[in-house]
């Protein structure tokens, strides 16, 4: 899940997924020291988002007249060196897929 509390503990739940040698997928980009991440527009992206919209309530807009958004862009990065480093071998289908492919 990409909450805040989950966010705000990637580091730690990363660094335990690797210690354990767990293959792991999460919702951000910024998390790409993973093995695969399918991300949307990232974190910053998110959090910027949400400030235009504290900034239009803030301005008086009511929340029923704000509209739901969605990202429309995603990206898929796959970790190569993790992966390695895990003893995974990924298939080729699915690194031709990726965004980008960190080696």
């Amino acid at each position: 899940m990409a909450d805040c509390f989950l966010t705000l503990q990637r580091q730690q739940i990363t660094t335990l997924a690797a210690r354990h040698t767990l293959p792991a997928v999460y919702a951000w980009r910024e998390s790409s020291w993973t093995v695969v991440s399918p991300a949307g527009s990232g974190i910053r992206d998110a959090y910027r988002q949400s400030g235009i919209y504290v900034g239009q309530i803030l301005k008086g807009t009511k929340t029923g007249e704000l509209p739901i958004q969605q990202p429309t862009k995603f990206e898929l990065v796959v970790n190569l060196k993790t992966a390695k480093a895990l003893g995974l071998d990924l298939p080729t289908s699915l690194l031709l897929r990726a965004d980008e492919v960190i080696e």
